[in-house]
């Protein structure tokens, strides 16, 4: 699915270098916003396919910003990937909970996060235990 827009949204400029560089380098169209506000005036005109959301963002939190985007009906289908490094038991019922369709922690393993990319916008059951 290469070309797809992808939304990174972490408010941590390394972490959005890195996950910047690993998905365009599969070739996805990659957008950042270092915090809620930032995307949220990115999603007037961007219609991501998938929006990585990082839960943990000053101001808004992630899952708060979640539940703005897909309460939007012209948003509803993104598909939203929660990001933290704060896992806790718990956390990923939570993220699921807000609206996110996966969840994955920090520190972000390289290799296996565009695998994960691809088989969430492909559909492909992820394994995650629910």
């Amino acid at each position: 699915m290469a070309g797809e827009p992808i939304l990174i949204v972490d408010d941590n400029p390394a972490n959005l270098k890195l996950v910047s560089f690993l998905l365009s380098s599969k070739g996805y169209a990659v957008h950042t916003a270092a915090d809620a506000v930032q995307a949220l005036s990115k999603l007037e005109t961007l219609r991501p396919r998938l929006i990585l959301m990082d839960i943990q963002l000053p101001g808004m939190d992630g899952l708060e910003l979640t539940r703005i985007i897909k309460a939007r009906p012209s948003l509803r289908g993104t598909l939203v990937l929660a990001v933290t490094a704060f896992a806790m038991k718990g956390d990923e019922r939570k993220a699921i909970d807000a609206g996110c369709d996966g969840y994955v922690t920090k520190p972000i393993d390289t290799r296996e996060l565009p695998r994960f990319v691809a088989s969430l916008m492909s559909g492909r059951e992820l394994g995650r235990d629910d």
